[in-house]
């Protein structure tokens, strides 16, 4: 598996109209092979923003690479820089190969 994160400090008094952003947009990710699931984080707040990360996980890095130059990438991202007042500086991207994973009734 692969985990796909963006981090956005959204600015203070943002954060409403930031979550209505992607709580609204179609992401077309339910199209794209590949794909497992995700999800939108928010995390501790600082003096001057909030922090949030999109959380997207992948069956492997091939998939997520397909996904960034895929039809659906460029229609999910079309209207992105439309948001940039809401958030402080560019989004921090991290990937991940998932080297272990725990769950439940795992042996």
């Amino acid at each position: 598996m692969y985990i796909a994160m963006n981090r956005f400090r959204v600015a203070k008094g943002s954060e409403s109209d930031f979550e209505q952003v992607w709580l609204t947009r179609d992401t077309h990710l339910d199209k794209v092979p590949g794909f497992v699931e995700f999800h939108l984080l928010r995390g501790p707040e600082a003096e001057d923003h909030t922090l949030y990360a999109s959380h997207t996980v992948w069956a492997n890095h091939a998939a997520f690479e397909a996904w960034t130059k895929s039809e659906a990438f460029r229609a999910a991202h079309h209207r992105a820089g439309d948001n940039k007042p809401l958030y402080l500086g560019h989004p921090q991207f991290e990937g991940f190969e998932v080297m272990q994973t725990v769950g439940r009734g795992a042996k």
